[in-house]
């Protein structure tokens, strides 16, 4: 449902008020309207015994919808969720990777901008923990700046990935 009806739902919204289709207010409305129910899904999800997953948008980025989306799948898939929201200093998220130590930290922003204003603090976070950037901000560009690494499919395609890899990861050090 999130991939085949909330996302394409959530791009073709954002075309049609790009056109002039709808209102900032019908955009706002749904737009909340769906983040509601989003977090309805994500009740408890910090809970249980899967890796754990820090989620948060860059310092002046606050388009979650997305971000929900992809905790939500991940969740789906076993992980803890630790979600941070919008406009989360990357001081604040750097001090709770350290205390709750996760599988990694995503990141998200919709301009390149926002990402590249943090790359230094970015770059330090990703010396203590797996980071990986999300949103159409997050270019191979982007990563080379802050030593992270791009999601670059749709959210839950992206949870798919993240799982595989580190079930993957899991699974070498295993092995003898």
């Amino acid at each position: 449902v999130l991939q085949k009806v909330v996302l394409p739902y959530l791009h073709r919204l954002g075309e049609r008020w790009e056109a002039g289709e709808v209102s900032v207010a019908q955009e706002h409305f749904a737009s909340n309207l769906l983040r509601g129910r989003l977090l309805g899904l994500a009740q408890g999800w910090g809970q249980g015994q899967g890796p754990l997953a820090i989620l948060a948008c860059v310092p002046g980025e606050h388009h979650e919808l997305g971000l929900l989306v992809f905790g939500v799948a991940l969740r789906r898939r076993g992980w803890r969720i630790t979600y941070l929201g919008t406009d989360s200093p990357v001081g604040a998220v750097a001090d709770i990777a350290r205390s709750l130590a996760p599988a990694v930290v995503v990141l998200l922003s919709i301009t390149p901008d926002n990402f590249l204003d943090h790359a230094r603090e970015i770059k330090q976070l990703a010396k203590q923990v797996p980071v990986m950037i999300a949103g159409t901000g997050a270019t191979p560009e982007v990563a080379r700046h802050t030593q992270t690494r791009v999601l670059d499919q749709d959210p839950v395609s992206a949870a798919q990935t993240i799982d595989r890899d580190h079930t993957a990861r899991h699974d070498d050090r295993r092995r003898p």
